[in-house]
């Protein structure tokens, strides 16, 4: 796995239900994943395509690029000093540590790493 390795696109909706149908009817995604009416994966090949409502997505209203990393405080206090800022975290969930970042220019990101259970 490289350092830091692109794995999702998170995109806001209002309606999931509406935005799951838009991009399995019309772009053939199949869905992978569901939580409840929040948060949906589909399979965009190598790329996670991720929908999300207010309840479940990092930066509401913006598409943000979900990076799997290794060290998750090591690419946050990077970002921190760059240029960027941290929105939250880093931070445990309950399934991964998590942090939510702008870059430097104004564009939004979540490192992750899967929690060892």
């Amino acid at each position: 796995m490289a350092e830091h390795e692109v794995r999702m696109v998170v995109l806001s909706t209002d309606d999931l239900d509406e935005s799951i149908k838009f991009y399995s009817e019309t772009l053939g995604m199949p869905l992978k994943f569901r939580d409840e009416s929040h948060f949906a994966a589909l399979d965009g090949g190598s790329v996670t395509l991720a929908l999300a409502t207010r309840v479940d997505h990092p930066i509401h209203g913006r598409v943000v690029v979900g990076i799997r990393t290794a060290d998750v405080d090591a690419a946050a206090q990077r970002i921190e000093q760059t240029g960027g800022a941290i929105v939250k975290g880093p931070y445990d969930d309950a399934h991964e540590r998590r942090a939510v970042c702008y870059d430097n220019m104004g564009n939004g990101l979540v490192f992750y790493s899967p929690l060892s259970r």
